[in-house]
């Protein structure tokens, strides 16, 4: 996993904190974006795979960019896992309707999400 490039999508500081640094103990080379808007612009210019994307966030919400980027020929093969504080199966569905590779339920260990996406490299 050593230098391989990973995005973390969420508008809540805490958890982008929190998960970029176990993935830069882990060897991921991690930037960060607040916003789906804001995300999509950093996958255009750098194609981050594996995608660690919040659903519910301002400006565009995860399922517009999930939907976004697996529709996109030049990007459809980035791995996204999806974060949610809704836990419900509607909503996983939803995620995975939209080309979601993974998803998670909040609150969360750093860790799971961690294996979660080794797996989805593997």
């Amino acid at each position: 996993m050593l230098g391989q490039k990973i995005l973390v999508v969420d508008d809540e500081p805490n958890i982008v904190q929190s998960l970029a640094f176990v993935f830069n103990r882990e060897g991921f080379d991690v930037a960060t974006a607040g916003d789906g808007v804001q995300a999509m612009s950093m996958i255009r210019d750098s194609k981050p795979n594996p995608l660690i994307l919040d659903i519910m966030m301002p400006n565009k919400n995860g399922y517009e960019v999930c939907q976004e980027i697996k529709s996109d020929p030049e990007l459809k093969d980035i791995q996204v896992l999806m974060l949610s504080s809704i836990s419900n199966e509607n909503s996983r569905r939803h995620a995975m309707s939209q080309g979601a590779d993974d998803y998670i339920n909040k609150p969360f260990s750093p860790m799971q999400v961690v294996t979660r996406v080794k797996e989805l490299l593997a």
